[in-house]
Formats: C-alpha cells, structure tokens, sequence
C-alpha cells in the first residue's frame, strides 16, 4: 500500500471523518474517529499534509495536530464545495477536502494561535452586548409605542425612553411600567459592560505598536485600530493592498464573460466586522469633511463631487484597507499625500 500524503479531515463534535490518499490521489484511507481517537491517529501516521474545512474548531484541531509534526491547512467551505461528488455526507466532505488541499492554486486560512483567538474574544463579546442593547432598547420602544409614546430609533434616545418610564405624569400603567424597569435596568448594565470592553480595547490600542501605527490613518481609532491587529490575518498572506481589500469584501462584484468587464455591488466576502468598522471609520471622515471642507483638488474632494456619499464611503473604506496593508507589511507610520497645487 502506498503512502499516505495528504488527509482530509472532516470535523464535528463526536464523529469525525479521515480520507487520506497519497502523492498520486489514490485513496488510501477511510476512516471513522471518535473526539478522544483522533489525536491518537495522527500520532500514528507519517508525517504529512492534514487538510480541514476553516469551521468552528478548526483552529483548536490544525494547533494539536501540527504539534504532532503534520502540515496543517485551512480551507474556506466555499472553495471545498465543488469538490463534493453528488450526495453530501461525511465521507463525501472528507474526500472533497483531502481533493481541494492538492489543488496547486488553492487558497489557505492562516491558522491562529491561542493569542490570537483571545485577542478576538473581546470583540465578538461586545457585538454581543450591542445586540443585546439593540434589542432592549427596540423593546422599550415598541411597548411604549403600544401605549401612545414614540420615540425616535437609536440608542442616543435611550434616556428618553427610560424618562418616560419614569414619569408618573404618563399614562402607562403602573403594573406595565414596574416590568419595563427590569428592561431598563439590564440596559444600564449592558452599558456598564461595554463601557468596561471599550475601556479594555483602548488600552490594548495605545500598548501595541502596530495598532499606534494605525491609528495614525485618518477615521481609524483605538477599536479599528485594535480589531484589525486581532482579527485580520497577517500581511504576509496578501501579496498587495488589493488583495487584502478583496478579501474585507470593499471591491466590486465581477460578473464578466466575452472581454466585456461588468462590475456590481462590493463582494461583501471576509471578514464582516472589519468591514463594518472601516465604513463607519470612513463614514466619519466624510462627515468632518463635509463640516470642516476638503482640500480642493484632494481624492476625497473629487470623490464628493462627483459621487454619491455612500459610495463614497465605501471606496474610502477601499483605500483605508490598502493603507492598512502597506503599513501592517512594511512597518510605517501614515503620511498624508501631497494635494497638487
């Protein structure tokens, strides 16, 4: 029997699924483990290329099985998708990425360290709670509303809503207002919480020296800043700003064919968070501009001139991004350019 050279794990809870094949893809191993044998089958086996899809614990697994001496590789579930031969099931997924990992023009999810995925957690932990308080203060608003008071959207009019809450003058009912303060009291810790991780975030941003360097780019601060050094992969992987916008999701759409190039709505690919961040950094630099005045002759002024302001923004995210890259890559500080005379 030939040797193995390249396994494709697939992973779940309980029941994974091996498919292994060697240098020439002759399937050489199919396989059913339990969690507790998979490290144990591994140890076993020769040193080569273990290929899993880039899904919930994928990162845990590629650490523990590279510590073994085996190379491990990430793949997106998209890229392994049409490598599935009609049913889909354990083995088929298995087979498929074993197939997609020898692809030579494949493209690899870097895998993270423990650092690296801690860093995220607070992150993800304050989307949480901003949900949350989304959530509570559209509760708040939609009750009040059933009894004759409206409040506009946002959460800058949350004390408005707990005003009226408040207010004996109204006439909300007293057995409906003691139930809306238990509404209204987890809104207040709720705020507490993200005051807390905003406060975390920006110490993180003024202790990292890359996230200081970003923060010399005009409309990211310290949370940008911070979120780009934890959950952006690193500049390596890109071979140019570009690339790395690509990857955000802030280029057009390609649907072209016969030479004639279509361009659509941005890709809207990567990583949401990041994206949403370096439009709201830009958003805010549209709107300085619109207050304070561009430099004429500026990028952005002729953009304004002749854009829409969404689209302005997010082309503005577009370069914000290839910034980001040239200074994560080459160790710089952002210097503004020269507005032509």
């Amino acid at each position: 029997m030939n040797e193995v050279c390249t396994i494709g794990l697939d992973l779940a809870k309980n029941v994974f699924q091996v498919h292994g094949a060697d240098a020439s893809g002759r399937v050489v191993i199919r396989k059913r483990l339990r969690r507790n044998q998979v490290l144990a089958f591994f140890s076993s086996q020769p040193h080569c290329i273990v290929a899993m899809e880039a899904c919930s614990g994928a990162h845990f697994w590629a650490r523990e099985i590279g510590r073994l001496g085996h190379e491990t590789r990430l793949i997106p579930p998209a890229y392994v998708k049409p490598f599935v031969k009609r049913q889909k099931n354990d083995m088929a997924d298995a087979e498929a990425i074993c197939e997609a990992a020898q692809r030579p023009t494949m493209r690899f999810v870097a895998v993270k360290s423990e650092q690296a995925q801690g860093a995220a957690v607070v992150f993800r932990i304050r989307e949480l709670l901003i949900r949350q308080r989304t959530q509570s203060i559209n509760a708040l608003r939609g009750h009040l509303a059933e009894f004759g008071e409206v409040v506009p959207q946002g959460a800058a009019n949350a004390p408005r809503l707990i005003a009226l809450i408040e207010d004996l003058g109204t006439t909300l009912p007293e057995m409906a207002r003691d139930i809306l303060r238990v509404l209204v009291k987890t809104l207040s810790q709720l705020n507490l919480q993200i005051s807390a991780l905003d406060a975390e975030i920006k110490r993180r941003a003024h202790e990292d020296a890359t996230a200081r360097r970003l923060m010399t780019i005009p409309g990211i601060g310290p949370l940008i800043a911070t979120a780009l050094v934890a959950l952006a992969p690193p500049p390596e992987m890109f071979r140019r700003g570009r690339d790395f916008a690509a990857w955000l999701g802030l280029v057009p759409r390609q649907h072209s064919t016969g030479g004639k190039q279509r361009l659509g709505a941005t890709t809207k690919m990567g990583e949401r968070s990041l994206r949403r961040l370096l439009i709201i950094g830009a958003n805010s630099v549209v709107v300085w501009s619109a207050r304070k005045g561009t430099a004429p002759g500026s990028w952005l002024a002729g953009m304004l001139a002749r854009k829409p302001t969404m689209l302005v923004r997010v082309a503005l995210a577009n370069k914000m991004a290839r910034i980001v890259w040239a200074l994560m890559a080459k160790g710089e500080v952002y210097r503004a350019p020269v507005v032509a005379a």
